[in-house]
């Protein structure tokens, strides 16, 4: 048995020919020493990754996307001390329900192994895992739900490219940007599987979000409180419950779990890799969403990018270039279990040829492309897809399927892992998840649906679909007022508008159109 990828390059397979080797429950991948070549460990290291290091990069960078750039926006819904806590209470719960993914897949994964199953050739997904322990209709819940979220949140990581680009070269519209960009992502068709991610975890995941949140916050505590900073949040509930959703959604990336623990040679060591990862990425966004909500207070509502406030610089322009990398690669994320599932549905999961299935997974990136640009709404697109998504693709959904799964005797005491006892073990378990339940089924779901489809459909209303340049300065001859719509229903602020994206003289300034 090995924990390799179906989507292996037959190639790469050949060069790295693995043997299998018992540990405990689980089994391990090793290298045959005569694959010990310069060229295989070169690939190795760059190319073919399965360490609990590989899964930790995947976690965190999948995590820290885009809404880096949008959450000080959420922090001017909120408010400075519910945003802090939003976010220290998210992540906590999006740590828990990563938990429980990671305990119901070792727990289909042992019982299928100890039935003689072979996944040499196939990547176990989260629907899967469903189907195994509760059946067909569970699986079509899940993946119903799952490949929905995939499906936005690739759409969202390419509206967010058009966003950040075009605040380096505006002479092209977004929609245009999003054309160009869609292009671009297509060649994620070509990257096999999530074993194929090492050497772009690890820049995206340590690198890229790291500089750029690190200078969100360095440069709104160096350029200062701009004049006449109000700091009014949360002014309105639906204001509120929209920044809380799209913290919702941040802590909410581990729709893609399963397939990165299958992407480990021993995933028995995932369980506290999520949490790890999730502080570690508490360590980006705190920072930087205060320090830009402190330095630009009420702007921010109506400027859902961050990157429209910062001063026009080198370190600005460096920062949306990475930005870029890390949306490309977060897009690829997002669409390798879409490709998994589209490949399973029309039988070409086992294909050995990189090519073949490069072609047949071009026709997922369609829809992705096509609802970009019908829905360009950065910022209150991360919301919806929070409250009616990623409430139940990764928070209800693991907790009802981890109850109902052990809810028998005979089911808790053959748990391949129980749960520890610092929680209370199996009471204190189910406290827990019916807890997650209540309240993501209520607040995030019930107030946050609510609240970010109101603010949703009235992005639609005012600017709507297909709209060519969403959230673009408006023309010097259209008056400021003319395009005001929001994210958040808040009316447009008073200063005169400057040049797109960056402050001149000794004036602080920001554009008058809503954002």
């Amino acid at each position: 048995m090995t924990m390799g990828s179906a989507a292996v390059d037959g190639k790469l397979a050949n060069d790295n020919a693995p043997e299998t080797v018992g540990v405990g429950r689980y089994v391990e991948m090793e290298h045959d020493g005569g694959a010990n070549t310069a060229k295989s460990r070169l690939s190795g290291l760059l190319w073919h990754g399965g360490s609990a290091y590989d899964a930790w990069f995947s976690c965190a960078s999948n995590q820290v996307a885009q809404v880096l750039l949008t959450l000080p926006y959420s922090f001017s819904q909120l408010g400075m001390l519910s945003g802090i806590l939003f976010q220290l209470f998210y992540g906590l719960m999006g740590s828990w329900t990563a938990y429980l993914i990671s305990i119901l897949y070792v727990e289909y994964r042992t019982r299928k192994e100890r039935e003689k199953v072979e996944f040499r050739n196939h990547v176990i997904q989260w629907f899967e895992v469903l189907d195994g322990l509760l059946g067909r209709h569970w699986r079509n819940i899940g993946l119903a739900f799952n490949c929905t979220f995939l499906l936005f949140g690739s759409v969202i990581q390419l509206i967010a490219c058009a966003s950040n680009i075009y605040y380096i070269n505006d002479k092209l519209d977004k929609r245009t940007w999003t054309y160009i960009f869609g292009a671009c992502c297509a060649t994620t068709v070509f990257i096999p599987s999530f074993h194929n991610y090492r050497i772009w975890s690890f820049l995206i995941g340590l690198v890229m979000t790291t500089y750029t949140a690190w200078y969100l916050a360095v440069a709104s505590l160096v350029h200062g409180q701009v004049d006449g900073v109000k700091h009014s949040g949360p002014t309105k509930m639906v204001l509120y419950f929209t920044g809380a959703t799209n913290i919702l959604y941040t802590f909410g990336g581990h729709a893609v779990t399963v397939e990165i623990m299958h992407a480990m040679w021993r995933p028995q060591k995932f369980k506290a890799i999520y949490l790890m990862a999730t502080l570690y990425v508490l360590t980006l966004t705190l920072p930087s969403a205060a320090s830009v909500y402190w330095a630009f207070g009420d702007a921010l509502l109506t400027h859902s990018n961050a990157l429209a406030l910062m001063p026009r610089t080198a370190w600005r322009d460096a920062a949306v270039v990475l930005m870029l990398i890390h949306q490309f690669i977060t897009f690829g994320f997002a669409c390798t279990p879409l490709y998994f599932v589209w490949e399973k549905l029309i039988g070409l999961h086992d294909c050995r040829s990189l090519c073949k299935r490069a072609a047949a997974r071009l026709p997922v990136i369609v829809p992705i492309w096509f609802l970009a640009i019908i829905f360009p709404f950065f910022g209150p697109i991360n919301s919806a897809v929070g409250s009616l998504l990623v409430s139940f693709s990764v928070y209800i959904i693991p907790a009802l399927a981890h109850m109902i799964t052990f809810r028998s005797a005979h089911a808790r005491e053959n748990a391949v892992e129980p749960p520890p006892r610092f929680v209370g073990r199996w009471t204190g378990t189910f406290v827990v998840n019916v807890f997650v339940v209540a309240w993501v089924l209520v607040v995030g779901f019930g107030f946050g649906g609510w609240a970010s489809m109101t603010n949703f459909v009235h992005q639609i209303d005012t600017f709507g679909l297909f709209t060519k340049c969403y959230q673009c300065p408006a023309p010097p001859s259209t008056s400021p007022n003319a395009t005001t719509a929001g994210a958040g229903l808040a009316p447009a602020p008073a200063p005169a508008p400057s040049s797109p994206g960056h402050f001149s003289g000794h004036q602080h300034r920001y554009h008058s159109h809503r954002l």
